[in-house]
């Protein structure tokens, strides 16, 4: 059964760049910081129940399964 609830996706993505800098095993600073960032201004906005989507070092071309 689907369901209707509506959510405001917010969605992180961690750039080629940063991909070298992280330690592969935690959230990166950039994915964090983009969380926050989205999360303050989606509550300024007026904007509910909120879901943070990331890709922390994925890519299509390495896309394993869904985090």
């Amino acid at each position: 059964m689907a369901s209707n609830e509506k959510y405001t996706v917010l969605y992180g993505r961690l750039s080629q760049e940063d991909t070298q800098k992280t330690n592969k095993t935690d959230d990166s600073n950039s994915i964090q910081n983009q969380k926050l960032l989205l999360e303050k201004y989606a509550a300024e906005k007026g904007f509910t129940n909120t879901l943070f989507l990331y890709d922390d070092g994925y890519s299509g071309t390495n896309f394993a399964g869904v985090r």
